[in-house]
């Protein structure tokens, strides 16, 4: 993948275990009412003993019209749905890790689909610009997101207590060179909001391909479910360990998928299977 080197948090001390969860949601056309769900949902997930809480892909908005999210979008470092992301992240002193939301970018007509990372004491820690634009045309089912969407460039890799986490979003997901520039990681993280279609389809055996090929834990918050704008999503936020199989998924609606990765399960994964140190190219 010709990109810069991945944007990189300085490593902490690695900790043995790392307890995540990943938010469910069905989001709506109103950004109150989303923050509101989406509140809960983290309370729920920080009670749980979670220090890392991943929201789905637009969280905060599924328009009625592919345009309403340019209408919301803030400047970086300013505004409600930062705010509280921040605040959330703080109040529950956790790692939040804030789906998407619509930043400014270099056009008017367009946002950056922004994944915004903020530690326990609300300070933003990382930022990742979604890179693939998902689009899709059959019969009636039409998705442009470069319409709407500015791509980034800069994969990320970020830290939590010496867990090396990469960081996508939904379409990402088709994309293996993208995980190989981040490549090695602990965890992936694939906040989306896969259509039904395409999630009936693929959702599951790429998530799995994923784990497998880099031998790492991946956890997939997903929107899942029947939208107010219509839209339906697949849903079935997952956690896969680093042989692909699902520790926990949600098929559809509003709720939380929750695990505790261990480190040694990847040491024993990729010392039975060493095919990362065998990669020629």
């Amino acid at each position: 993948m010709s990109s810069p080197a991945p944007a990189k948090v300085p490593p902490s001390v690695a900790s043995a275990s790392l307890a995540v969860a990943g938010v469910q949601m069905v989001s709506g056309i109103d950004p109150a009412a989303n923050c509101e769900a989406a509140a809960v949902a983290i309370a729920q997930a920080a009670a749980g003993g979670a220090r890392v809480v991943v929201l789905p892909e637009y969280f905060c908005l599924l328009g009625q019209r592919d345009t309403d999210k340019v209408g919301l979008r803030e400047p970086e470092g300013d505004g409600p749905l930062q705010s509280f992301l921040s605040e959330q992240a703080r109040q529950h002193g956790i790692w939040l890790i804030g789906g998407t939301v619509p930043l400014v970018s270099s056009r008017p007509s367009r946002v950056r689909n922004t994944c915004l990372v903020f530690g326990p004491d609300g300070r933003r820690s990382a930022r990742y610009d979604k890179i693939h634009l998902f689009g899709f045309n059959r019969g009636e089912e039409r998705f442009d997101e470069s319409a709407t969407i500015e791509a980034g460039r800069t994969p990320v890799v970020i830290d939590i207590d010496g867990w090396r986490i990469g960081v996508s979003v939904c379409y990402d997901l088709r994309f293996p060179e993208l995980y190989r520039a981040l490549s090695p990681c602990d965890l992936i993280i694939v906040p989306s909001a896969f259509t039904y279609t395409t999630g009936e389809a693929h959702w599951e055996i790429l998530l799995r391909a994923r784990a497998i090929e880099n031998q790492c834990y991946v956890l997939a918050p997903a929107q899942g479910g029947r939208h107010q704008n219509g839209r339906r999503t697949w849903g079935h936020t997952m956690l896969i360990d680093p042989w692909g199989e699902v520790l926990q998924v949600l098929p559809e609606g509003a709720g939380v998928v929750a695990g505790t990765l261990q480190r040694q399960r990847i040491a024993d994964v990729r010392r039975s299977l060493p095919a990362l140190t065998h990669r020629i190219m």
